[in-house]
């Protein structure tokens, strides 16, 4: 397997306050993660930043016979656990939270925990799906039938999230398993991404559009193109 990421902070905002991390771990696995990082011009960044970290060492200190899917949960708690402690204890931080999407990345089955909007597509020659749901206001209307998901891209509250890392003292991640194959992708990433490039596009650059480590430049260089008014991060994932 390989994996590439990048990120940027977009024409808009001063901050990046997206984060990244992806690692090759000894077994051949893959561990990646993205995160989006709100609460104020230094406040995002910071949760951004402390979810990566935090869930990287934690992931990385595996304790003996313990299972991927409480690995990837005590995780991302440790990492909910420090960022609301931080925000309840600094001024400048209070109200900070960030996104979090992270992939466990196997030969046989990948493991994908979820807070917030940011993104998992499984991606393959034939089409692509969104593995992850968005924790948000308008993926709810569009569950009810309020809007439709061509509305949602474009509604005014589209970056209103119901979830966040760090902003409860308890985490309600989602976790999803996903079986891929030699020549799938997994793609992780931002809003700042999913919002001005869309599925078919993404589809597209992933299988056709060149090779696959210029992908993930390929897609920013997309975004900044079209304006990229926000943040905006990329991991993908490549199965041999």
């Amino acid at each position: 397997m390989n994996v590439w990421g990048i990120t940027h902070r977009g024409m808009v905002r001063e901050q990046n306050q997206d984060a990244f991390a992806c690692r090759t771990l000894p077994d051949g696995r893959i561990i990646a993660l993205v995160c989006d990082g709100m609460g104020g011009a230094r406040a995002g960044n910071i949760a951004s930043t402390m979810a990566v970290e935090l869930f990287m060492e934690e992931f990385l200190s595996r304790k003996e016979d313990e299972s991927d899917r409480v690995r990837m949960e005590r995780a991302a708690s440790r990492a909910n656990d420090e960022v609301f402690h931080r925000s309840n204890v600094d001024m400048e931080c209070s109200g900070m939270g960030t996104t979090l999407v992270a992939a466990l990345a196997g030969p046989h089955e990948t493991v994908i925990l979820n807070e917030g909007d940011s993104r998992a597509y499984h991606v393959v020659e034939g089409g692509i799906v969104r593995v992850t749901r968005d924790h948000s206001l308008v993926e709810d209307l569009v569950e009810r039938g309020e809007l439709t998901p061509d509305q949602a891209r474009t509604h005014p509250h589209k970056n209103l999230i119901t979830r966040a890392l760090g902003a409860d003292p308890e985490l309600r991640a989602d976790l999803f398993r996903q079986k891929l194959n030699e020549g799938d992708f997994l793609l992780l990433c931002s809003d700042g991404l999913s919002n001005v490039v869309s599925e078919q596009e993404i589809l597209y650059e992933v299988i056709h559009g060149g090779e696959a480590c210029t992908c993930c430049r390929r897609l920013l260089e997309i975004a900044l193109h079209r304006g990229a008014p926000d943040n905006v991060t990329a991991v993908l994932i490549q199965y041999e």
